[in-house]
């Protein structure tokens, strides 16, 4: 194993990489809380659930579609000169929340929020795809585990803020301060023009870059993002149902807690190997741990048998994160690389919410054990994707496309 002076640390000394890393960092916790926080908001000023989850519906599956439709202006225009506009439209939208009387204004405006949104992961995987392309493509896992870590740092320490906040009664306060950050970190990256990809207009390696997103290795791989999204609605449903079911709703968050911790460790652990076989036969080996470990699931007999089956089975999730990441990057041509991880991103979410549905209706229809079955199930779509994948071989070799330009100054 690399010690992390050789793992993390060249790198964030990479001329630029720190600065967009950290920023965006900052601007994922601002994207962790601001589902979380129409909820505290909206239920503050209405005394609604049903408002407030319109509303987080509305913002989610507006940034489900139209994200990808925003990443492809990133793509084509480049980060630094649409970035600025989908933060002014989200700014407004978010800021039309706070100021709103009604609820049908507050839901439409969290639609619009949700719209403009800035996918900051996927910017800055793209922005490490372009600094380590030349050179230093075998650093790329490194870089996306690093994204990882982040990613789950984001969602630990975001919910965590938000609820808090909204305990103390500053809902409000809370969506305000989940703007500023994505305000801010998306500020902050978008007048970092140095480590900026170029956009699509600079490559000249295919006639028709988009037609890499229609590839069967592509839509293998938007399929196995779907399936990972299927495992964490299930979690996140089922265990709150086996928390409550059990008579101890308050072990819920311990759990969800030590099982994200234990994934932050996992992909800080990853990125700190570098191994030799190939990215497809890691997936296929990771799915199958996952699967495996996922059985312990519905056998639980105790909360600290579930907390401890989970943090296991999170162990798996940051490598297969960080693999379906780069066999993306080699999928298709780096003019469309944006739209390629967040067309991923909305296959993830959409099959995060199927799932949490799914599993709801398990809990309420049969018990929570009939939910948590669903984690396994998702397990063994995965492995079975994952093998289709291997064995498919088709359109995992990178493609290397001809730079003209870089994006202007």
């Amino acid at each position: 194993m690399h010690s992390t002076a050789s793992g993390y640390r060249p790198l964030l000394r990479t001329p630029g990489a720190a600065a967009f890393f950290f920023t965006a960092a900052a601007g994922r916790i601002g994207l962790a809380m601001t589902g979380l926080g129409l909820v505290w908001l909206l239920h503050a000023r209405t005394g609604s659930y049903t408002t407030a989850g319109l509303a987080t519906a509305a913002f989610a599956l507006a940034e489900a579609l139209i994200g990808p439709q925003l990443a492809r202006l990133v793509d084509r225009f480049g980060q630094t000169r649409v970035l600025p506009w989908a933060l002014l439209g989200h700014g407004t939208a978010i800021g039309v929340v706070l100021a709103s009387s009604t609820p049908a204004v507050a839901i439409v405006a969290a639609g619009c929020a949700g719209a403009s949104v800035p996918q900051l992961g996927a910017l800055s995987a793209a922005r490490w795809v372009h600094l380590l392309r030349d050179g230093r493509p075998d650093e790329l896992p490194t870089a996306l585990s690093l994204g990882s870590v982040a990613n789950a740092a984001a969602f630990l320490l975001g919910p965590v803020l938000v609820t808090a906040l909204g305990a103390m009664g500053a809902a409000a306060a809370a969506s305000a301060v989940a703007a500023m950050l994505v305000l801010g970190g998306g500020g902050a990256l978008a007048a970092q023009r140095r480590t900026a990809p170029p956009p699509a207009r600079a490559y000249a390696g295919l006639p028709h870059p988009g037609r890499t997103l229609l590839r069967p290795s592509f839509l293998l791989l938007a399929a196995l993002n779907l399936a990972i999204g299927l495992y964490f609605g299930t979690m996140q449903v089922s265990i709150s149902a086996y928390a409550t079911g059990h008579g101890m709703p308050g072990a819920a968050a311990p759990i969800i807690a030590a099982a994200g911790l234990g994934g932050l460790l996992s992909g800080w652990l990853y990125g700190l190997r570098r191994p030799r076989i190939p990215a497809t036969r890691q997936l296929v080996v990771a799915t199958a741990y996952l699967t495996v470990t996922a059985l312990l699931l519905p056998f639980a007999p105790s909360a600290t048998w579930l907390g401890a089956a989970a943090v296991v089975t999170e162990a798996a999730v940051p490598p297969t994160l960080v693999l379906l990441g780069v066999l993306t990057e080699r999928a298709v041509h780096a003019g469309v690389l944006t739209q390629a991880f967040t067309w991923h991103n909305s296959a993830s979410a959409a099959g995060s919410a199927l799932a949490g549905f799914v599993a709801g209706r398990a809990a309420d229809t049969l018990d929570p054990t009939a939910a948590l079955a669903l984690a396994p199930a998702a397990g063994i779509i995965l492995f079975t994707l994952s093998l289709a994948l291997r064995r498919s071989g088709v359109g995992l070799a990178q493609v290397e496309p001809v730079r003209t330009q870089t994006e202007p100054e």
